[in-house]
């Protein structure tokens, strides 16, 4: 795996995680770092998790991730629906709060798990020869994250002028779930 491949692949894992910055900087104007850093060493951990896992749990891994990662935005998008009709003054979905942030970043890169697991199975067979990939896929994760937060935060008037921002993100986190586990079954 060349530089290119693995900045490719870098860029194709932080998309989600770009996505749900945009959501979140609609929503809020705080712990935009945070959320970054948490976007961003989970998808670095997630591949790792994967790469140490391949030879004990590769096949109840394979077999489920894509279903977690499905369950936790369906939740998460669900909630944020169900909060987005309810009255004004209701504490709603909050994505500056620590555990939706950390519920978010699990979710989101769930799917890098099966990027460890090819990993392992393309030759990858030292902790060091992963140090560079993985770096790659954090610091794009991150800046993928901070660059979505405030395009969220720029234009995301004229999306909430339209529609609530807790329907979007909700329709949007739902939308990511389906995609992860319609790529996965088919």
């Amino acid at each position: 795996m060349n530089l290119l491949d693995i900045i490719l692949l870098a860029v194709a894992l932080a998309m989600d995680c770009f996505t749900v910055s945009i959501v979140s900087g609609i929503m809020f104007s705080r712990r935009v770092i945070r959320m970054a850093f948490l976007f961003g060493f989970f998808q670095t951990m997630m591949p790792l998790l994967g790469w140490l896992g391949i030879s004990h749990f590769q096949s109840y891994m394979e077999a489920y991730d894509h279903w977690i990662a499905f369950s936790l935005l369906a939740f998460i998008g669900g909630k944020m629906i169900w909060e987005s009709f309810g009255e004004e003054e209701e504490a709603h979905f909050d994505p500056s709060r620590l555990r939706t942030q950390l519920l978010l970043a699990v979710a989101t890169s769930i799917d890098a798990l099966a990027v460890g697991i090819s990993f392992a199975c393309t030759g990858f067979t030292q902790l060091s020869q992963l140090t560079m990939p993985l770096l790659i896929i954090g610091l794009v994760s991150f800046l993928f994250s901070i660059i979505g937060y405030h395009l969220g935060r720029r234009f995301g008037k004229t999306i909430t002028r339209r529609m609530k921002p807790e329907l979007f993100g909700g329709i949007i986190l739902v939308l990511i779930g389906v995609k992860i586990l319609l790529s996965h079954l088919f």
